[in-house]
C-alpha cells in the first residue's frame, strides 16, 4: 500500500496556508511529519482525514484517489478527544461501532489493546479517574481499536514516562512490522529518528526536505568530521584547528566535540596526516552524523527538541 499527497494547497479565506505539499508512505514504513507550530501539520493531517478539503491537488493510494471514509484510519490527535466522564470501554465500543464494527467485536478488539497497553484493569473505570499516562494509552487504544490500515499520530508520547513510553515504542514497532501504513508526528526528534525511515519537514506551508533519512543523513555529513582532545579544550582546540589545518574551518562546538567541514576537494587522509604532524592527542575523530535535530534546526531555523 502507497499513500500519496501530491501538490496539496488549502486556503482559509485570501491566506493560502499550504503551498504545494508533497510527500509519500508506504506499508511498513512510518513517514516523519515535521514542522514548528504552525508550519502546515495539522492542516495536512485534517487533509487526509476529510476534515478539511483541498483547494487543489490529489490524494492516491496505490494510484487512485484516496477517499478516507472507504479506508480504515486511525489517528491520534495531539489534542485528546475522549470523554472524561464515560467509562474507558463503554466509549471505546461506542467509537468501534461509530466506525462500522458489530458490539461483540468492539468489546474484543477494545479488551485486546486495552490488555496490550496494560490498562485493561480500568476498562469499568471512568476515564477522569486515571492518570494522564494511563489516559494517553487509552487514547491510543481508541485510535487502534478498528485495526486500521493507516495510523497518523500526532504528539504520541506526550505525557508518557519512561515505562510507558517503552509500551508505546513497541506498540509502534509492531504497527510497522505488520504492514501498516504509519504517518508520525513529533517535536522529539529521538523518536521520529528511531521510527521513521522517511521524513518530511514542513515549513510555513511547504515541504523544504523529504526523503529516506539514512540518505538525507549522509548527504548532511559529507564534508564534515568530528573531533575532540584530551590534551586541548574545545575552545583551545578550535582555535588550533583554525591555525595548524589548511582545508578545515570549525563549522560548530557540540558539548564534546568540534564539527569540522573540509574545503571542497580536501580529503579525510589528508586531514588525518596532518593530524598526525600536530601535539593533538585525539579522543575522537571520524565522519560526523548530524542528528535529526541537526538537519531540522538547519532546514528551519529552530530547535523543536522537547
Amino acid at each position: 500500500m502507497k499513500l500519496e499527497v501530491k501538490e496539496i494547497r488549502k486556503s482559509f479565506g485570501e491566506k493560502e496556508v499550504l503551498h504545494g505539499i508533497n510527500f509519500a508512505v508506504e506499508s511498513g514504513k512510518a513517514l516523519g511529519l515535521l514542522g514548528r507550530n504552525g508550519a502546515g501539520k495539522t492542516t495536512t493531517i485534517r487533509i487526509l482525514m476529510d476534515v478539511f478539503h483541498a483547494n487543489s491537488g490529489e490524494i492516491l493510494l496505490d494510484g487512485k484517489p484516496f477517499v478516507p471514509k472507504n479506508n480504515s484510519i486511525g489517528y491520534l490527535p495531539e489534542e485528546r478527544g475522549l470523554y472524561p466522564k464515560r467509562t474507558v470501554l463503554e466509549q471505546m465500543v461506542f467509537l468501534a461501532k461509530l466506525r462500522g464494527m458489530k458490539t461483540a467485536k468492539a468489546k474484543e478488539n477494545a479488551m485486546k489493546w486495552l490488555k496490550r497497553l496494560e490498562v485493561s484493569e480500568y476498562a469499568n473505570r471512568k476515564l477522569e479517574t486515571l492518570s494522564k499516562g494511563n489516559q494517553q494509552k487509552v487514547q491510543l487504544a481508541a485510535t487502534l481499536v478498528c485495526d486500521p490500515e493507516i495510523v497518523i499520530l500526532d504528539e504520541p508520547f506526550s505525557g508518557l514516562d519512561p515505562v510507558n513510553s517503552q509500551i508505546l515504542k513497541d506498540v509502534v514497532n509492531e504497527l510497522i512490522a505488520v504492514g501498516k501504513v504509519v504517518i508520525f508526528s513529533s517535536h522529539q526528534m529521538s523518536y521520529v529518528e528511531e521510527f521513521c525511515d522517511n521524513i518530511a519537514i514542513i515549513n510555513q506551508g511547504e515541504v523544504v526536505l523529504a526523503g529516506e533519512l539514512k540518505e538525507i543523513k549522509k548527504d548532511y555529513s559529507k564534508n564534515r568530521l568530528m573531533l575532540s582532545a584530551e590534551n586541548y579544550s574545545l575552545n583551545e582546540l578550535a582555535e588550533k584547528v583554525e591555525k595548524e589545518l589548511k582545508g578545515v574551518s570549525v563549522a560548530e562546538k557540540k558539548k564534546e566535540f568540534l564539527v569540522l567541514e573540509l574545503t571542497e576537494g580536501i580529503s579525510k587522509k589528508e586531514i588525518v596526516k596532518a593530524l598526525a604532524e600536530t601535539d593533538i592527542d585525539i579522543v575522537k575523530f571520524g565522519r560526523y552524523e548530524p542528528t535529526l535535530n541537526d538537519i531540522f534546526v538547519e532546514k528551519v531555523g529552530e530547535e523543536i527538541e522537547k
